[in-house]
């Protein structure tokens, strides 16, 4: 490795897990990788410009569905809002925190399992909140919320959970982090502005951003693979897959089972169920790429990318099994209609 690249692990505080083999070569130290990448300094500049411009473009695009008289209604009768914060910040984090320990992570992967715990709401959870029949004015207010709340919640959480590890205290970018959450209300405000003053572009806006959206992410899927090359067996390990796949089923069941424990109703239960264990992938992605060198942070700034995979699937599992409840419920349950015949009313059941 060279001085440069033992320099940076220093200032990560990571220096003693650093390896001095090959490119592309990670070797295990006390549970933990520190990558020596052959990498396109070009390439990479090019994969954090567009993580960049992805999370602009959704950040506009979450904007463009928040409307100001639906964020006051719910601030005046806070009972959800603050019911759903609790769980994205309490639940995400402290799930993130218990599986790192529990499978023993090393310190790199620990910190980009918290980032990725301590990040707000993302906004697949308005589209599964939409499917699930659940309340999109709480849906879209978590949304805004978390992600305003973010920016002093995230860093807080992330120095208290790292204290129960050893030798990170210096390997989170605490100022990267806060510049990035600043950075993503600036967008949001806009998309509001659009919504508010000129409401007709809103959905044009979305609708042009979802299709940005899709080329950016691919573009970015090919470059990271072409950049990550050999190492990509790092993320794919089974800590990394067990946690991906764990951390939003736990938010997703978690999510439910303290709004139900409060006695929200079966809109909200599934509504915060489902803000709960989505994540801001795309600020996730932005802050493990942006604000970590990649022979610091190796492959696993494509650890979101993991967890929204299992994320989508596990939420469309859900789906379906609330359909199906749907549409069994009331041919088991069945009608009661009342019928008068020759003056005595008699009880039926219709299916």
């Amino acid at each position: 490795m060279d001085a440069s690249t033992n320099q940076t692990a220093q200032e990560y505080g990571l220096s003693q897990y650093v390896n001095h083999g090959d490119p592309y070569n990670a070797t295990a130290h006390n549970g933990t990788h520190t990558f020596s990448l052959a990498f396109d300094p070009v390439m990479d500049k090019a994969i954090s410009g567009i993580s960049v411009v992805i999370l602009f473009i959704t950040m506009v695009s979450l904007g463009c569905t928040m409307e100001l008289s639906k964020i006051k209604a719910h601030i005046m009768r806070p009972k959800g809002v603050a019911i759903a914060l609790v769980a994205q910040f309490g639940i995400m984090p402290l799930s993130a925190f218990a599986l790192a320990k529990i499978l023993q992570m090393g310190p790199i992967e620990a910190v980009t399992v918290l980032i990725c715990g301590c990040c707000p709401g993302g906004n697949l959870s308005n589209i599964f909140a939409l499917a699930l029949q659940g309340d999109m004015n709480l849906s879209i207010v978590m949304t805004t919320c978390s992600t305003v709340m973010a920016l002093g919640m995230m860093p807080l959480l992330l120095y208290l959970y790292c204290q129960g590890f050893p030798n990170i205290e210096n390997a989170v970018p605490y100022a990267g982090i806060s510049i990035a959450l600043v950075l993503t209300l600036v967008p949001c405000a806009v998309g509001i502005a659009i919504n508010h003053w000129a409401p007709r572009y809103a959905s044009i806006v979305t609708k042009v951003g979802l299709s940005l959206l899709l080329i950016a992410s691919v573009a970015i899927g090919i470059m990271s693979g072409i950049t990550v090359g050999g190492a990509v067996w790092v993320l794919l390990s089974p800590k990394m897959m067990v946690t991906a796949s764990m951390m939003p089923l736990m938010g997703f069941l978690l999510g439910y089972f303290l709004s139900a424990v409060l006695r929200l109703n079966a809109k909200c239960r599934r509504t915060i169920a489902m803000e709960t264990g989505c994540q801001n992938i795309q600020l996730c992605s932005t802050i493990l790429k942006v604000a970590f060198p990649l022979e610091v942070i190796g492959p696993l700034f494509l650890f979101p990318l993991l967890y929204i995979m299992f994320q989508i699937i596990e939420a469309l599992f859900l789906i379906i099994l609330f359909r199906c409840y749907q549409r069994l419920k009331p041919a088991s349950e069945g009608k009661t209609v009342y019928l008068a015949v020759d003056g005595v009313v008699e009880e039926v059941k219709v299916p």
